[in-house]
């Protein structure tokens, strides 16, 4: 069954496809039009609304705070009554230095505040805070699947994994829309189209 949509789709192949479709014209208009320039990098006021502009053509909620608890495999993310909390103390953690930077990228992550496009989100949202910050952007194509989903799991244990991956894969092509296409191009092929499970509160 897909989610619930304003597309009208009830197959999850075909909503899909139109989410990639849709989300990646987005993304490239939030690059080609200056959009991200105006958002306040590490806040989660730029991460809403990168979500609502990517995903607003498709779903009621984006933008907004999912109200359902989410678990992928045995990882259940930050429970919906804790989440509203968390927000606000990932929104105060410091975002000078690279290492502070992948430990915010890994607790919004692990916060997982939107029912649907998170990935593609928050990375968008990670590169804000690098390209502000040090003046570098991540090239995900240099960021290996198996590598990159694995370091995930294991980040909210350990985050050296994932240090290392992105420290590996950091540009000072901080401008390229090739290289920022590139993460939202590998956005479907680092989720893999995977399927939440979910409690309805």
């Amino acid at each position: 069954m897909a989610l619930e949509n304003k597309l009208g789709l009830t197959s999850s192949a075909d909503l899909a496809r139109e989410e990639e479709r849709i989300s990646k014209k987005k993304a490239a208009e939030l690059f080609e039009n200056g959009i991200l320039d105006k958002l306040e990098p590490g806040k989660f006021s730029a991460l809403k609304a990168i979500h609502k502009y990517l995903f607003d053509e498709i779903y009621d909620f984006a933008g907004k705070v999912r109200t359902v608890n989410i678990a992928k495999g045995n990882f259940r993310f930050v429970p919906v009554m804790y989440l509203e909390a968390a927000l606000e103390n990932i929104d105060k953690m410091p975002q000078s230095t690279f290492d502070e930077i992948v430990e915010k990228y890994v607790e919004m992550n692990i916060a997982h505040p939107f029912r649907e496009g998170n990935g593609r989100s928050i990375r968008i949202w990670l590169d804000l805070i690098f390209k502000a910050e040090l003046h570098k952007v991540v090239d995900w194509s240099k960021v290996d699947k198996e590598d990159y989903l694995l370091a995930m799991e294991r980040s909210s244990i350990k985050d050296i994994e994932i240090n290392h991956l992105l420290k590996n894969a950091l540009t000072d092509d901080i401008n390229s829309r090739e290289v920022y296409m590139k993460g939202i191009d590998h956005s479907y092929y680092y989720e893999g189209y995977t399927t939440f499970k979910t409690e309805e509160l």
